[in-house]
């Protein structure tokens, strides 16, 4: 059943990018259109805050013009800003031995539990089932109604079942842009 959405309602949005980036990436070979991702789902509400959370790379090679986004990393976050999303933005961390890691989850709990009082609705963006303890927090907790969306395909099967309204962003109209074929650099 689908929730009722009421235009009074203030909206925030968290997006886990490189779980979304990764998810189109490697099941759609497309990239996703943020725009119509917060357009989307945003609706008739009032869109108080959305933020975008990024790693940002130090290395040359992931830097560069990508056939992925077909831009640079900074066009790539210019890109996130005028989509409306706010910037959070942190280094990727190089471990001695090679390993890295780039994770936002404790970043973006954060900002959703801090910025609740000024909300009525959270939405998550991200497939990751890290994310539950938090849904589960915000919708028990603290009382908040808590829309996760994320692309089906890769998202956790019980992170879709916790929250008040799962969105499968496949049914969002234009939000995967196709990615040319190897070789083909977008302009």
């Amino acid at each position: 059943m689908a929730k009722v959405e009421y235009k009074d309602q203030r909206v925030g949005i968290f997006v886990d990018i490189q779980n979304l980036y990764h998810s189109a990436k490697n099941i759609y070979d497309s990239r996703v259109n943020y725009n119509e991702m917060v357009k989307s789902l945003t609706g008739k509400r009032q869109l108080v805050k959305a933020f975008a959370y990024v790693v940002k790379s130090d290395t040359e090679e992931e830097t560069t013009v990508s056939r992925t986004t077909g831009k640079s990393e900074a066009s790539f976050f210019d890109a996130l800003e005028k989509s409306g999303l706010s910037l959070r933005v942190k280094d990727l961390q190089i471990f001695a031995g090679g390993a890295k890691k780039a994770d936002w989850d404790v970043g973006m709990a954060v900002d959703a539990i801090r910025l609740n009082p000024s909300l009525d609705v959270i939405i998550l963006v991200t497939g990751d089932g890290d994310f539950i303890p938090l849904v589960e927090y915000l919708r028990i907790g603290l009382g908040k109604e808590v829309e996760v969306a994320a692309f089906s395909k890769s998202a956790s099967g019980k992170i879709k079942e916790v929250g008040d309204r799962f969105i499968n962003l496949e049914n969002i109209p234009k939000i995967l842009i196709k990615l040319p074929p190897k070789g083909i650099k977008n302009k």
